[in-house]
């Protein structure tokens, strides 16, 4: 990191390398559409090679990853203005899966489709602590919040959740 962080193309390289499918996966879950989620990931991997002079070294890497591909994938909703496809995203990770598997992937995408109709703050909520696996902790400081106002969200998603399904 700090190598490429002091222009190292080599060490920016590998970072890129290393970090590709994490940013995929956040673009992904932000999106529900493949091909949005690697146009996120390319403009991710560009704005890194001018956002790591930005970076600072005693703050956390991923979170700081989390938030640029985050903002990213907004840009392109506010720019596309419209509904993500989830037939693109089941095809792209599970082609072959069996008739159960297939109604099992349907059902979770469809609950995934409707996390991302939520408010955007919900949402944001939602995928990165269920989603990602990240303590409201680390999404508060992702979303640049206190951990009671995720908590807050959270709330408030689970109640139109409840509504919605």
């Amino acid at each position: 990191m700090l190598r490429a962080q002091g222009g190292d193309q080599q060490a920016f390289n590998r970072l890129i390398t290393e970090q590709y499918r994490f940013i995929f996966r956040v673009a992904f879950r932000v999106l529900g559409h493949k091909s949005d989620a690697e146009d996120v990931t390319q403009t991710v991997c560009m704005r890194l090679a001018t956002a790591l002079s930005s970076f600072n070294r005693g703050a956390s890497f991923s979170s700081w990853l989390y938030r640029i591909t985050i903002n990213a994938a907004r840009d392109l909703q506010r720019s596309q203005k419209r509904r993500q496809n989830l037939a693109d995203g089941v095809a792209a990770f599970a082609p072959d899966y069996a008739e159960a598997e297939q109604e099992a992937g349907r059902q979770l995408d469809d609950i995934w489709n409707i996390i991302r109709s939520l408010p955007e703050k919900q949402r944001d909520a939602v995928i990165l602590v269920h989603g990602e696996g990240l303590s409201q902790e680390e999404a508060a400081r992702i979303m640049s919040c206190q951990k009671v106002t995720v908590a807050w969200h959270l709330h408030n998603a689970r109640k139109a959740l409840r509504d919605l399904l």
